[in-house]
């Protein structure tokens, strides 16, 4: 299996939870790669339009896939990120070929505006996506109906750096049983 993980709109790969997922999943057995959005590659700070993030998004990840090559052709790719980055991973998982998406802090809503949900954008993979979000989480938690499975992280809020080797956990079991 490969796990491709991006960052949130205003963070990078080195975020806490990222790097505890990559920990976890690699003594796991999982190959991972962390992935700096073109966004941020280009210089900007904000993620623009999402059509254009999202096709910016299925071209890296091809390439990427190509350069893996030969070595990992045939293992099913999953991908995820955090924030702004879930939700990316959301939205091209059937265009990448995904078999899976881990969204961690999905961002529900933007803050304070519980009537703005995106929850159409877990629905829409098309392929399971295991949610990793904190109770605390200004941009709301989704509903289980929405995601397969959810998992809500007591006194956790959007950053999930209270417990990340929790995160990094919840994550490789998933991995794992999708693997057995």
């Amino acid at each position: 299996m490969v796990l491709v993980l991006t960052h949130g709109s205003a963070g990078g790969v080195d975020a806490p939870d990222l790097l505890a997922v990559r920990d976890a999943a690699l003594d796991a057995g999982v190959t991972v790669a962390r992935v700096t959005q073109p966004f941020r590659l280009a210089g900007r700070r904000a993620p623009g339009a999402a059509a254009r993030q999202d096709e910016a998004w299925v071209l890296m990840v091809g390439r990427l896939m190509r350069k893996l090559g030969a070595r990992y052709a045939g293992l099913p790719l999953v991908q995820g990120g955090r924030s702004n980055g879930a939700r990316v991973a959301c939205r091209t998982a059937g265009a990448v070929g995904a078999a899976g998406v881990v969204a961690l802090a999905f961002p529900l809503h933007p803050p304070g505006r519980p009537e703005r949900s995106r929850a159409d954008e877990l629905r829409g993979a098309g392929v399971d996506v295991l949610v990793v979000n904190g109770d605390r989480d200004p941009f709301g938690v989704p509903d289980e109906a929405d995601a397969a499975p959810l998992v809500v992280l007591p006194g956790e809020g959007h950053d999930l750096k209270k417990n990340p080797a929790r995160v990094g956990e919840v994550v490789a079991e998933w991995l794992l049983g999708r693997m057995a």
